[in-house]
């Protein structure tokens, strides 16, 4: 997935919108699929992103210049899907639905329902989805360089592999939420 920076030029308003790749945008922006979520113009642009850089191999995490919590290198769930994408699109929500929002922002009711959809989307798109536990770089790279055939898979990776991937040009990306193996839910 790709996170794009977007604009829309009537009103000026900035929001991201995730895709399969840069392909997938331009294919879904020329047929008007990308709207602004606050007042629904399909004038949508990209807009100036900041680069993400990582740190220097020999820079430690000590060396960061902004103090704050270092990450975690216990692993994370993640999902990688190497298998060609749905081609339906979800359409945008009509600019006369209304928003529940409160000065600038969702209230309470409305960022739980959104939460609960998401969650729901992450509980769809696992069904089809096989759990690989800790083998989840091995097995992602072993799709990717055509060792074993293409499946959509989850498991875990540390940050470490995860970035691995991703330079070598291999799909992934974190869940959202949380997945407890097979057979260790409650």
């Amino acid at each position: 997935m790709i996170v794009f920076d977007l604009a829309c030029r009537a009103g000026g308003h900035r929001f991201e919108g995730w895709f399969g790749s840069s392909a997938v945008f331009a294919a879904q922006q020329e047929r008007g699929l990308v709207a602004c979520p606050e007042c629904g113009s399909t004038d949508v642009v990209k807009a100036p992103m900041a680069a993400n850089l990582g740190r220097k191999g020999n820079q430690s995490l000590s060396d960061r210049p902004t103090p704050g919590p270092t990450p975690s290198p216990s692993p994370l769930p993640a999902q990688a899907r190497l298998s060609p994408p749905a081609t339906s699109q979800p359409s945008p929500p009509p600019a006369s639905q209304p928003q529940a929002m409160a000065k600038g922002g969702l209230s309470s009711e409305a960022a739980a329902k959104v939460l609960q959809a998401m969650a729901a989307v992450q509980r769809e798109a696992l069904k089809d989805s096989r759990w690989v536990g800790d083998g989840f770089a091995e097995q992602s790279r072993a799709m990717h360089y055509g060792e074993r055939g293409t499946e959509a898979i989850h498991g875990q990776a540390t940050i470490a592999e995860a970035e691995a991937l991703r330079e070598e040009g291999i799909a992934v990306a974190p869940l959202l939420f949380p997945v407890a193996p097979p057979g260790e839910s409650n």
